[in-house]
């Protein structure tokens, strides 16, 4: 049975009541768990479970500790374009934006290389707008091509691709995609996506399962947090990690909690997720799954991030630019959204020491997986 099937069993407005109806004796049963379900995650996210935060951040951090340690991987983003056929009503790069486009060409990328090599990092995530026609399968496998022998660890969050073009990046030596849903829910979604394949809700909805049939080593998730009800989105993302765990269970999942900053074009969040409400969401997570890793971005502020080392965090950005050419090229392009951490990687390392962590640049390169096989 695919996600799909599943999916298309639960009501939107269903299973928001269902939280809402959580109870602190519900809250306090999940508590006690080893190992929570998707009812249990259901409470922990409730308004019920506001009062049990310390709790859940105490046995959150526990959680971590035991599994990876006094660590925080770290990677940054090369933004390889800002072309775009969509027309996102809530991002910069939508083709509605009269903004310059660019697509970095070889001697860019390897410009940008160079500085982002210079601030010492091994795993590097490539971005584009989602632009098959400039930005595609053949693009990216030179792309790839290039930067291998730079780096331990490259990722993509790139347009959704069918299963074929996955595992020829696979095979180029693609590490993992991140892919996020935006909402979850079905009938709102065209909203926020009037034009472009984007507006396809299914087709994105079931990449996973392409990413894990071509055998990608590790699939990034998540929900664009602004658009809609976030404790319903969150549920629905919940349930879509557990699906895939069970389905894929040699893949690595990783679980990312973007919300909606400042971008041209003024869309504002239909709902605000207080500071408060985040860390909920993050202990939640780690306590429905020890396993997967939970990734915070510069769209966060400094302070913030700082309080969220100790609470189930296991990867972070740092030093990122979210424009084509950003770190030498081309500085000045548009952004993708305004980062709000703006320290450099080296600061960021000194703050991790400061709090007895160890800034993890690399964690494993594609000769381990070789010799492995």
């Amino acid at each position: 049975m695919s996600f799909k099937n599943i999916f298309d069993t639960y009501s939107w407005g269903d299973v928001e009541k269902s939280i809402t109806a959580k109870t602190a004796r519900d809250v306090e049963i999940a508590l006690a768990k080893e190992r929570c379900d998707l009812e249990d995650f259901k409470a922990l996210i409730s308004p019920a479970a506001i009062p049990y935060l310390e709790q859940m951040a105490q046995k959150s951090h526990q959680n971590t500790l035991r599994r990876f340690g006094n660590t925080m991987q770290l990677y940054v983003p090369l933004y390889l374009s800002n072309k775009c056929h969509n027309s996102c009503v809530y991002c910069g790069f939508s083709v509605k934006n009269k903004i310059h486009r660019r697509v970095l060409m070889d001697s860019e990328i390897m410009q940008e290389v160079e500085v982002i090599k210079g601030m010492g990092f091994e795993h590097l995530l490539l971005v584009t707008g989602e632009s098959p026609r400039e930005v595609g399968v053949d693009y990216l496998k030179n792309a790839i091509r290039l930067l291998r022998p730079h780096f331990a660890q490259i990722t993509c969050e790139v347009q959704p691709m069918d299963q074929a073009d996955y595992e020829t990046l696979a095979a180029e030596g693609m590490h993992g995609v991140y892919v996020y849903q935006e909402t979850f829910n079905k009938d709102r979604y065209p909203e926020y996506h009037p034009a472009g394949k984007k507006a396809d809700f299914y087709y994105r909805l079931e990449t996973p399962e392409r990413l894990g049939r071509a055998g990608v080593h590790k699939v990034g998730l998540g929900a664009l947090i602004g658009l809609e009800e976030w404790r319903t989105e969150l549920f629905f993302l919940a349930m879509h990690l557990n699906y895939l765990e069970k389905k894929f269970w040699q893949t690595k999942y990783s679980i990312s909690f973007p919300r909606m900053r400042p971008f041209t074009g003024g869309f504002q969040p239909n709902v605000i997720m207080s500071d408060r409400e985040l860390v909920q969401a993050i202990c939640a997570f780690r306590l429905f799954d020890n396993e997967v890793e939970l990734s915070i971005s510069t769209r966060e502020s400094a302070a913030f991030r700082d309080n969220l080392v100790k609470l189930g965090v296991t990867a972070m950005s740092a030093g990122s630019k979210t424009n084509p050419g950003g770190y030498a090229v081309s500085p000045e392009t548009l952004e993708q959204f305004n980062i709000n951490d703006d320290r450099t990687p080296s600061e960021i390392c000194e703050m991790l020491r400061s709090k007895g962590y160890e800034a993890v640049w690399k964690d494993w390169d594609i000769s381990m997986i070789a010799i492995e096989s």
